[in-house]
């Protein structure tokens, strides 16, 4: 079964299609690192990784998002796209913590690697963290100020990581830096396999956005 993979809750704009048998292997994969161009760069992606793969739409037999957590606006660009395609082409869709996918590329498939912490920047000088052993997480998901984190762990990875390798007071790896399209689709494959029911894909966004609904006028008087 092919599936599209999306991702948008980090700087990279990420979509790769996958092939989900026994084993889950990517056959295209983009990655484009552009904080303010998500909504410009994901639909180019998607066509380019379909036309890579020999793929079309209806080829499709699911869609897995990057569930966050991310800054508003680049998350629901991934999320609401992912929703459009899988209501358009009547198939499931699935969701996958975005931390999730670091956490399993970084230590779900490396033995005896201990616990990592998986780090992206939420920017204001936060990141949104969680930890993680073997593959299953252990702490978060949580935003925090990096200096304020004492974590019991043996290294970190991530963008955020790297971003505050200063302060954060442990091992910083290069990689993984961002959410792999392998990792959503290997933790995505078993509802994939088992034709799950579709999900909604709710954004973990950790905190509410900067924009808020505008009060009541203020009464004038005179």
């Amino acid at each position: 079964m092919l599936v599209l993979v999306l991702d948008t809750a980090t700087p990279a704009i990420t979509a790769a299609v996958a092939s989900v048998t026994d084993t889950v292997e990517v056959l295209a994969e983009r990655v484009t690192v552009d904080a303010r161009a998500h909504g410009e760069l994901l639909a180019p992606s998607i066509d380019a990784v379909l036309h890579e793969a020999g793929a079309t739409p209806p080829d499709l037999a699911a869609v897995v998002a990057g569930l966050g957590p991310g800054p508003f606006t680049g998350l629901r660009v991934g999320l609401v796209t992912a929703a459009a395609l899988a209501d358009t082409l009547d198939i499931p869709a699935y969701g996958v913590g975005t931390l999730d996918a670091l956490g399993w590329a970084a230590t779900g498939r490396v033995a005896a690697t201990g616990r990592v912490l998986v780090a992206t920047d939420a920017r204001r000088r936060e990141i949104y963290w969680a930890v993680y052993e073997d593959g299953k997480r252990l702490a978060g998901p949580a935003v925090d100020r990096p200096a304020e984190l004492t974590l019991d762990v043996e290294a970190a990875v991530g963008d955020g990581a790297l971003r505050y390798a200063d302060v954060l007071g442990v091992p910083v790896r290069d990689m993984p830096r961002y959410p792999p399209a392998a990792g959503l689709a290997a933790l995505a494959a078993p509802r994939v396999r088992e034709k799950a029911p579709s999900e909604q894909l709710v954004p973990l966004y950790l905190r509410r956005p900067d924009a808020v609904e505008p009060g009541a006028p203020k009464a004038v008087t005179r």
